[in-house]
């Protein structure tokens, strides 16, 4: 995790509002070190931005690594479903790979 980088994406969160992007940017910066606050940025997206697909992807992924199963697949879903609306055939792709990988390493359990 950098510090500076950090500092950087929260000014721009706070410069730009209403753009999705510095959030999700800051989720994607505290994703390996801190899954914690990551999980608040993603949730602020899923809440705040439903249509920004970005989230989906990385949100599902870090809450299968958390172990919260049914918030995963409900994620994985949501994006799949958006990726139809929006149709993103690449990020439709992507979550449908991503979500069999994860129904695969459930049925391990």
């Amino acid at each position: 995790m950098n510090n500076e980088r950090i500092q950087q994406l929260m000014q721009f969160v706070e410069e730009e509002p209403s753009n999705p992007f510095n959030v999700y940017a800051l989720a994607m910066e505290y994703m390996s070190s801190r899954p914690d606050q990551a999980r608040i940025y993603f949730d602020q997206l899923v809440t705040e931005y439903p249509d920004y697909l970005p989230t989906y992807y990385h949100a599902a992924a870090l809450y299968a690594e958390l172990d919260e199963r049914d918030k995963a697949s409900e994620l994985y879903e949501i994006g799949i479903a958006l990726a139809k609306v929006q149709n993103n055939l690449k990020a439709l792709q992507e979550l449908q790979r991503a979500q069999q990988a994860f129904e695969d390493d459930d049925d391990d359990w």
